[in-house]
């Protein structure tokens, strides 16, 4: 039996004309508080705030930063500003030249130059230290 599978689940349905049911809460709501405010204050004093309102209510509706809703860069810069930070400053040491050659110290002492730790013998070397000898554990008891 062959089942249809679910296209297009991000895109929203265009419910009240060319408005998706968030946006148009967001445009209904913005339209109801601009005339509150309009009320409360008169033409006058709520110029200003009816304008942030207005503004904010169609950042909303129809600005989306790299094909994204607004709301989403509204709610991470207000998580940025209201979460606490910590701040860690390392002193950077000196740089090492890399073209560096092993001192003849060290060649002397171990009568051939360190090796450099790769990926592989350091997996190697884990391997190794995790697996239990179990020889030596029979003969503890």
């Amino acid at each position: 039996m062959q089942f249809k599978v679910p296209q297009f689940l991000e895109i929203e349905d265009k419910i009240f004309g060319p408005f998706t049911f968030r946006e148009f809460v967001y445009l209904a709501g913005g339209a109801g508080l601009c005339f509150t405010l309009y009320k409360l204050l008169g033409f006058l004093w709520g110029a200003i705030p009816i304008l942030i309102v207005a503004g904010f209510s169609l950042l909303l509706t129809f600005y989306r930063p790299n094909n994204k809703p607004f709301i989403n860069a509204v709610e991470s810069g207000f998580k940025y500003f209201a979460q606490s930070k910590l701040y860690i400053w390392k002193k950077a040491g000196k740089k090492k030249n890399i073209k560096e050659q092993p001192a003849l110290s060290e060649i002397s002492k171990t009568g051939m130059a360190p090796q450099k730790l790769t990926e592989s013998k350091l997996r190697d070397l884990a391997w190794s230290l995790d697996v239990l000898d179990l020889s030596k554990e029979k003969q503890s008891r």
